[in-house]
């Protein structure tokens, strides 16, 4: 953009006001033409050009800033070397708290980019990723789970209320960015007995329902497998797909199931089951789905390259915690489990979702 007269003769102005202060070479500066570079440089002392390139630079306001972040990080270092050491229980929840916002907002970004890259290329949710599937299912239900919190502490001063919900009830309201490493484990002890105050009537209710099948080899069929699930014995893969053609029409289907039995399963899913029977069996079908899709995922990325973490995080949304399992035997059952899984179509999701009960219920794996 090009400069107005007035504006080119003030800033000459300027500069050779400056120039004169510290040299009087300036008017030999003025009697030259100024289009030439060398020939300024030649005239123009260092100290003047030096004072010029000062005054009208911008970088001087950096190294106060930094200076101002490194006091900061000291101070906060040696605040948490404070608490540490006169207050080392209340200092594992701190370094919790500031450790979940660090994931929770590392995770807001990755979801942020995963959307973003599906955008542009056009991707639907079942063409992701495994890791990139979890990553987003993951952060809906957290953020789920957060909402209330957030709510509860809109009005003034509510946030002290929300301090002390969070410390008498933090499985309840937190979630797991927060857990520390032995709540993590406790906590999933926890679900999973809450799992299994739910395995018992809904094998009864199965079992209630075979009575209904008309074709005697398949009513037999359906009660050999509820009666391995009560033994305790987890059925082969071919035992549960013998029956697969129960689970897509009546009377297993998601659409063919009671209320109780819709209620007993939501639970299982740890979703609520105060709800309408037809809001029931289409939450169902949404997360039976949803699971099939990941579980095709992790058919292609292949069960061995999942971590430690990943590989107990994996068994646990099927069903099966596994934290005092080796990985070897997570491994072995995730394989069995997608032995059933991967082959089953999107109206046998039904199928899928009585899997959690049929191979949870196994004494060695408990």
């Amino acid at each position: 953009m090009a400069l107005s007269c007035p504006a080119v003769f003030t800033r000459l102005s300027l500069l050779r006001l400056s120039v004169s202060r510290v040299n009087p070479l300036s008017s030999a500066l003025y009697s030259h033409q100024l289009s030439s570079p060398q020939r300024y440089a030649t005239l123009v002392p260092p100290l003047c050009r030096w004072s010029l390139c000062r005054r009208f630079s911008s970088s001087g306001v950096r190294p106060g800033l930094g200076r101002y972040w490194s006091k900061l990080q000291s101070i906060n270092s040696r605040y948490e070397r404070f608490l540490q050491k006169r207050f080392p229980r209340f200092y594992v929840l701190y370094h919790t708290f500031v450790e979940g916002f660090k994931l929770l907002f590392r995770d807001a970004k990755e979801v942020s980019r995963i959307k973003a890259m599906a955008r542009a290329r056009g991707l639907a949710f079942q063409d992701l990723t495994y890791r990139e599937m979890e990553t987003l299912r993951q952060f809906r239900r957290d953020v789920i789970k957060a909402v209330p919190l957030v709510l509860i502490s809109i009005p003034p001063f509510a946030n002290y209320l929300v301090f002390v919900l969070m410390y008498l009830f933090p499985r309840q309201l937190l979630i797991p960015h927060f857990w520390t490493p032995s709540q993590r484990l406790e906590f999933r002890r926890v679900y999973q007995s809450l799992r299994r105050q739910h395995h018992r009537p809904l094998l009864d209710q199965l079992h209630n329902s075979s009575r209904h099948v008309r074709d005697p080899q398949m009513k037999r069929r359906l009660q050999q497998l509820c009666s391995k699930a009560q033994a305790g014995t987890r059925p082969q893969a071919s035992e549960v797909l013998a029956v697969r053609s129960l689970f897509s029409g009546p009377p297993l289907g998601i659409g063919r199931l009671s209320a109780d039995q819709m209620r007993l399963m939501s639970q299982l899913l740890f979703l609520t089951p105060r709800l309408p029977s037809f809001l029931l069996g289409h939450r169902l079908d949404s997360h039976g789905r949803e699971l099939l899709q990941l579980d095709r995922a992790l058919s292609r990325l292949g069960i061995q390259n999942l971590s430690q973490s990943e590989l107990q995080q994996a068994c646990f949304l099927r069903g099966l915690n596994a934290d005092q399992l080796s990985v070897d035997q997570s491994r072995a059952w995730l394989h069995q489990w997608l032995e059933v899984s991967t082959v089953l179509k999107d109206a046998e999701v039904s199928l899928l979702l009585h899997n959690m009960l049929f191979f949870s219920l196994n004494k060695r794996l408990q």
